[in-house]
């Protein structure tokens, strides 16, 4: 997962949106969003190489989304997968708060990592790069491959996007997945130097990727309206067909 925007108790219509993309290797086995076999109240994508998921929710309402923070000197460094971070959290009875601190104290187990999880009434971001949790406020925000709201401009062009769709009055589901699958790249001198090199760079800049490996995989939009009804819609690009699961429930 590399981007996640959020409208959190902005909008008169839903106290919670939430617009993500996973990025990853296109050869990596991946299941797209369904109800898990081994934790039937969770809905999620799976990967099928660590059995963990980078976004996901549960029939309860919790809610958890993983993005990787990019320190290439720190590859292969650590051999736990962060995915299992989100599932379980999800699959797990813990409070947010006693999963904080689990967190905190295993953190140096993984290469760096935010995770956002919590749920409608309450979320947090907490990354172990900073060993820092932050309580998300009302607002708009918007998390990539480095802290919350670290001004990348692939953050700062979806976080003015989606504040644009909200100041319109109206939106739909296609509209998030509009501002979801823009391939603007940044300039050269907004970039961020995270030591990938300037072309891998470029290619990251943008919300949505493409190249020959590596790419957007799914996109998926979270909507939690004021009744605690909750959209969950997953628009998944592997392979030639582009693919809807839309699940709905009742958080309230």
């Amino acid at each position: 997962m590399c981007t996640v925007l959020l409208a959190y108790q902005v909008d008169p219509r839903y106290r919670l949106i939430l617009a993500a993309n996973r990025d990853e290797f296109y050869q990596r086995p991946t299941a797209g969003a369904s109800y898990w076999d081994d934790a039937n109240h969770l809905f999620a994508g799976r990967d099928l190489v660590h059995g963990g998921t980078w976004l996901g929710v549960t029939t309860r309402g919790r809610i958890a989304a993983l993005t990787n923070y990019r320190q290439p000197q720190e590859s292969g460094l650590h051999g736990l997968s962060r995915g299992h971070l989100v599932s379980e959290y999800l699959s797990g009875e813990k409070t947010a708060q006693e999963y904080l601190e689990a967190l905190r104290d295993k953190g140096g187990s993984y290469s760096g990592y935010n995770l956002l999880f919590g749920d409608p009434d309450r979320l947090y971001c907490y990354s172990n790069k900073s060993d820092d949790s932050i309580r998300i406020v009302p607002g708009i925000h918007g998390l990539s491959n480095h802290l919350l709201n670290t001004p990348w401009p692939k953050v700062e062009r979806g976080k003015q996007s989606l504040a644009r769709l909200l100041e319109a009055g109206s939106f739909t589901q296609e509209d998030l997945f509009a501002i979801l699958a823009d391939s603007t790249k940044a300039p050269d001198e907004q970039l961020p130097d995270t030591g990938v090199g300037l072309e891998l760079e470029r290619l990251l800049s943008s919300i949505f990727i493409t190249s020959e490996r590596y790419g957007t995989r799914s996109s998926t939009i979270l909507l939690v309206d004021q009744d605690f009804q909750a959209t969950f819609v997953e628009r998944n690009f592997d392979g030639s067909d582009v693919r809807d699961t839309k699940v709905c429930f009742d958080w309230s």
